[in-house]
């Protein structure tokens, strides 16, 4: 089985319902799959969260895209692993700081970033042929060919990972770019504003 990390031809924007729009700097956000999907690709590590026994729950986890599909493993028999088979709501979110934005008010300090945050339930993947093509494709995503080189899991380990694929609707991107945002009677100040590099 082969599975491509190209959307759908017929994708269409992220579903917005009251719980994943953004409120707050709306003009900020996008509910486009581009750059949501360019953000997955590029971090890869997710906060996934639940609820249990009636308490929030959040986790940090390798998640992927193939396609319009997220794909994240974990102990097979745990309670992550529980949870997200129970089909129960979770959400998922990535996020990265790219620059500090420096202004010469400590109010108006900011960063520029971005971050997506999606909303779904999770299906675990039994067909051995899905488990083996997501895996290569992670794994052929951090160096190319590299699943060619390396041994394939063998059944202890298969037994061992429970794989999880959750659909890409529901959610919201939000960003922000450039520099400060002063208050014209700041600008006289004699201190320095601009954009530091956050170091990722």
């Amino acid at each position: 089985m082969t599975l491509t990390n190209k959307p759908r031809p017929d994708s269409s924007p992220l579903t917005c319902c009251p719980r994943s729009q953004v409120k707050r700097a709306p003009l900020r956000a996008s509910y486009e799959r581009e750059p949501a999907y360019s953000l997955i690709d590029r971090l890869k590590t997710a906060h996934v969260a639940f609820v249990e026994a009636g308490e929030p729950r959040i986790v940090p986890l390798t998640v992927w895209r193939l396609g319009d599909e997220l794909y994240l493993h974990t102990l097979n028999g745990g309670r992550l692993s529980q949870r997200l088979a129970s089909g129960a709501l979770i959400c998922i979110s990535f996020a990265v700081t790219n620059a500090w934005v420096m202004t010469k008010s400590a109010f108006h300090h900011s960063a520029n970033y971005e971050s997506l945050v999606l909303f779904g339930r999770a299906r675990q993947v039994t067909d051995d042929g899905e488990f083996d093509a997501a895996f290569r494709a992670i794994i052929n995503q951090l160096e190319p060919g590299r699943w060619e080189q390396v041994r394939a899991p063998n059944t202890k380990e298969r037994k061992a990972t429970a794989l999880f694929r959750v659909p890409i609707e529901e959610g919201a991107f939000k960003s922000r770019t450039g520099g400060p945002n002063d208050d014209p009677g700041d600008l006289d100040l004699p201190v320095w504003h601009g954009t530091l590099p956050a170091g990722y």
